[in-house]
């Protein structure tokens, strides 16, 4: 009986021996389900909600043209980078006015379209900031004609050199692409406005809103034809952001926006006032600080 039991209990022992090495060879990670787990894990998309320095590339909307004064910049009512207490700009929301002040950097450029993003994203790059904001597109549809609008191919091969030359200086660098504006609504918004149409005499979007009393068949198709622009740009700017795991658009949300008088420059009736700089400060901020990116 002794001999017998001595042999169970070596049996017991192999066994356990052997239920232990499994469990160690699980806890290391040594299975390759386990491996495979750990591989996904270190590849899987990370945003940083709270990021701690802000440049801002893009045209006109990104300078606050025509929120203060008649055809000039005024940066510190910028949504990505103002100072101006009453837009609450992205950089203040996330950095503090003191934080804003000191690490945030506004780049764009009034009339800049998307093939000037390039120069602007390596400007942006120099300051090694952790995330950029990027709204551009609107100017390559507000040409002087439908027909010298910016092709859809070519406003694609434009973001993604943009990007590219981000990504080549800083691989870590977060992006938030904002969508363009709904250039139609804001035509409706402005054309009963005797003042505001002066100004877009001066050259303000012409392919949207030159001739803004013109209601006939002809101008309806032209408008008609720089929305469906907006609208393709707009695919582009979600398909090529897709694709970079460090970056979120805002899932149309500016282009859904129905901007109001109260939310368009009294100037021209085009780009955002005060109010309206404040309401994309408030996109961008939802956007960047969600837990998932926008759909």
């Amino acid at each position: 009986m002794r001999k017998r039991s001595h042999r169970a209990r070596a049996a017991l022992a192999v066994a356990a021996a052997a239920v232990l090495g499994l469990a160690g060879c699980d806890a290391a990670g040594g299975s390759p389900a386990a491996e495979g787990t750990k591989a996904r894990a270190v590849r899987a998309p990370v945003w940083n909600r709270s990021p701690a320095s802000i440049a801002a590339v893009g045209d006109s909307i990104t300078r606050g043209f025509d929120a203060c004064t008649v055809l000039s910049d005024c940066p510190e009512v910028s949504w990505a980078t103002g100072s101006d207490a009453r837009v609450d700009s992205l950089a203040v929301r996330l950095l503090g006015a003191a934080g804003a002040a000191t690490h945030s950097w506004n780049y764009a450029m009034t009339g800049a379209r998307m093939a000037d993003l390039t120069r602007q994203m390596r400007e942006a790059a120099a300051r090694d900031p952790e995330l950029v904001t990027v709204m551009a597109g609107a100017n390559d549809a507000c040409r002087s004609s439908p027909r010298a609008m910016t092709s859809v191919a070519g406003f694609r091969a434009d973001f993604e050199e943009a990007l590219r030359a981000l990504r080549a200086a800083r691989p870590a660098t977060q992006v938030y692409v904002a969508s363009v504006p709904n250039l139609k609504r804001l035509w409706e918004q402005g054309r009963d406005d005797p003042l505001g149409k002066e100004v877009w005499k001066l050259g303000i979007c012409p392919s949207m809103l030159g001739d803004a009393d013109d209601l006939g068949e002809s101008a309806a198709r032209r408008r008609d034809r720089v929305q469906e622009r907006v609208v393709a740009y707009n695919k582009v700017l979600k398909e090529v952001c897709a694709r970079d795991r460090r970056c979120r658009f805002d899932g149309n949300a500016v282009y859904d926006y129905r901007f109001g008088t109260d939310q368009l420059s009294h100037w021209d009736w085009f780009h955002p006032s005060r109010d309206g700089q404040a309401r994309l400060a408030a996109i961008a901020y939802r956007t960047v600080t969600a837990p998932d990116p926008a759909s």
